[in-house]
């Protein structure tokens, strides 16, 4: 995907906001669903993202990536919403899963069976399942890393962690999550 420049705009248009919208709203938004495993969460969370960065586009210095920088609004209004509804009434996680799994599922040459299709997606499915079960701490830096495909930097500069303390965590989520792969696989 071209990244886009924000520097190269005088003045965000409504284009400009589409164009964002168009290269980074599935990002935000599963980004989104993660931290709050919220469905209707995530959609006011990246719809506000995004009205933020509209607003605030002239706060941009460039020194990270667009994507970067929409990510790290995505988590910080997502942890503000998480605030916000601690003192309201709690949310059941809903049934639906995003839309990939971590990295996707990747399809064979020939025709896959309906069966192996079902099994696939179930893997995935339960995979998401264990990565939210995952405490924050571990898991916003693993899908950052896994499914956004950020660099430790970036993912520093999102979390405000050290590089250093990112690469732990994402080392430390990984062991969690191969051994809770193994216990749903010992239990099947």
């Amino acid at each position: 995907m071209r990244e886009m420049q924000l520097e190269h705009l005088a003045e965000m248009s409504v284009s400009g906001l589409r164009m964002l919208m168009e290269s980074y709203g599935e990002d935000v938004w599963n980004y989104a669903y993660v931290i709050t495993r919220n469905t209707h969460t995530a959609d006011d969370v990246a719809q506000d993202v995004f009205i933020k960065a509209y607003q605030h586009y002239a706060s941009f210095r460039g020194e990270a990536s667009v994507k970067t920088w929409l990510l790290k609004i995505a988590r910080n209004t997502a942890l503000s919403y998480q605030r916000r509804a601690f003192l309201r009434k709690a949310v059941l996680l809903g049934e639906r899963s995003p839309d990939e799994g971590l990295g996707g599922t990747a399809s064979a040459p020939s025709s896959p069976s309906a069966e192996s299709q079902y099994l696939e997606r179930e893997a995935a499915d339960e995979l998401w399942r264990q990565v939210l079960k995952l405490p924050g701490k571990f898991r916003d830096p693993l899908v950052l890393s896994v499914h956004h495909q950020l660099s430790m930097d970036e993912i520093s500069a999102i979390t405000g962690l050290s590089p250093g303390t990112v690469k732990s965590r994402i080392h430390r989520a990984k062991k969690k999550l191969a051994a809770a792969w193994k216990g749903v696989n010992d239990h099947a």
